[in-house]
Parts: structure tokens; C-alpha cells; sequence
């Protein structure tokens, strides 16, 4: 029978699934992916809640800043736990969806809902990308035993996945005009 390890066990994973190398380094290299992408959003919530005329929206992103402020320090636990280095790597998509809502806001007059739409709906586009890559580093958590780092990146997706329902009720409402400067 096969010896459980320390991190199946639920302990601090110290080292790789030995078995699977190349699924651990996958898994690393997502978690260090997510690491740069919580941190280059808590440097560009700022421009969107500056840019946002909704009172109800601005706290919103308020909020979500410093729940994303706690997914770095989250993931740091995370890097903790496997006994890893807090390195980022490089985000792409990240960096991209953070133009296009830059764009957004560069290309929409101040102050309509057409901004706070197009802000909303940037927000979600990034909200969809964290609760994907979430899910996925939660699965390959699971899936190599690190039951402790599983349940940390399930917390976190499960909080994105409120703040993308939060937002979308948010745009229903400001686009049924019920919630323009509210």
C-alpha cells in the first residue's frame, strides 16, 4: 500500500509529488502566474474606482482591492505551504484584460453609464479569468494532495465568484437606469 505523504496528510507540502514532476511544476507555475496577476490588479483597481461614477460601484471595487490585497497574501500562504519562493511569473492574459479595461476607460466619457459599464464588464472579464485559473489551481492542488493549498485557492475562487455575481447585478442595474450615480 502506498505510503500517504506529509502534504496528502493535510501537513505543509515541503516537496513535489515525486511521482509527477512535471504536473508539480505545472502547478507551481500556475500559482506563481495567479501571484502576478493578484498584484497587477491591486495596482489597477485604483485607476478603475477613480474612473467609476457610480457610488454603489466605486465601493464595490473598493472592497474587491482589498479582498484582492488578501488573495496576495493568500497566495503567499500558498507559497508557504509548498515550501516555494512568492515568485511571480508573468501574466499575459492579466496584463491584457488590464489594457482593455484602461481602454475602456480611455475611449468612454466621463461620468456616463456607458463608463461604468464598460468598467463593470472589464472587471468581469477579469473576474472570469481569476475564477478559471482558480479552479484550475484548486483541481491540481487536489489532485497532487496538497489538501491545506486546496482549500486556500477554493476560499479565493469562491469570493471571485461573488464579486462576478456582484457585478453583474450591478450592470443590470445600472443599465435598467435605476442605479446611474446611486
Amino acid at each position: 500500500m502506498k505510503q500517504q505523504t506529509k502534504a496528502q496528510a493535510g501537513a505543509k507540502a515541503t516537496s513535489p509529488n515525486p511521482a509527477e514532476p512535471e504536473l508539480y511544476t505545472f502547478f507551481r507555475d500556475t500559482v506563481r502566474d495567479l501571484y502576478w496577476a493578484e498584484n497587477h490588479l491591486v495596482k489597477t483597481l485604483p485607476k478603475m474606482i477613480a474612473s467609476a461614477s457610480s457610488e454603489v460601484l466605486k465601493k464595490a471595487l473598493a472592497k474587491h482591492l482589498s479582498e484582492t490585497e488578501g488573495h496576495v497574501n493568500r497566495l503567499e500562504k500558498i507559497f508557504e505551504e509548498l515550501g516555494e519562493k512568492a515568485i511571480a511569473k508573468k501574466c499575459d492574459a492579466m496584463e491584457g484584460l488590464a489594457k482593455e479595461g484602461e481602454s475602456v476607460i480611455e475611449t468612454t466619457p466621463k461620468g456616463t453609464r456607458a463608463r461604468d459599464t464598460g468598467i463593470i464588464f472589464a472587471a468581469q472579464k477579469v473576474e472570469h479569468y481569476e475564477i478559471a485559473s482558480y479552479t484550475g489551481a484548486h483541481l491540481l492542488a487536489s489532485t497532487l494532495g496538497f489538501n491545506n493549498v486546496a482549500t486556500l485557492l477554493q476560499k479565493t475562487q469562491t469570493e471571485e465568484q461573488r464579486t462576478d455575481k456582484l457585478l453583474s447585478e450591478m450592470a443590470t442595474s445600472i443599465l435598467m437606469g435605476k442605479s446611474k450615480k446611486a
